[in-house]
């Protein structure tokens, strides 16, 4: 039996502000931005890194005081998602060039290749390689 993640919930406060990010300054490919036609002012939007083919981040906008107190901080400072790259000296120095906030020169780990961003919300990334030893276990 094979399973797998298939959408992330982000909250968001603007969609297209969130689509322009995520889009624009991370490469991402918009996959679906579909109205609900029930629920007005609502959509449906995924967005997903180049080449991924089954996890994908849902774009939620916040709507009450409680969701919007969590925009950017949904894991309570710690590390969201983890952006896993074959090229991290490619990515680093592309994000770095539209503007991603790291909080930290890359560093290597016994896995890999790392350095943590925060993103326009100030949600916390890992953009991470991994190493050979690393990807044989995972």
């Amino acid at each position: 039996m094979k399973q797998h993640i298939g959408f992330i919930a982000l909250l968001v406060p603007d969609y297209d502000a969130a689509i322009a990010y995520y889009t624009g300054v991370l490469g991402f490919q918009l996959v679906s931005d579909t109205v609900i036609a029930e629920e007005p002012g609502k959509r449906w939007i995924l967005v997903a890194p180049p080449g991924s083919h089954e996890t994908r981040i849902l774009l939620m906008k916040a709507e009450t005081p409680e969701q919007r107190q969590r925009i950017g901080d949904q894991t309570g400072g710690r590390v969201f998602l983890f952006l896993h790259t074959e090229d991290f000296q490619r990515d680093y120095e592309a994000f770095s060039a539209r503007g991603v906030a790291f909080t930290e020169a890359p560093r290597q780990e016994e896995y890999g290749t790392v350095a943590v961003f925060q993103d326009f919300l100030g949600n916390k990334w890992d953009l991470l390689e991994l190493n050979a030893a690393a990807k044989a276990r995972s």
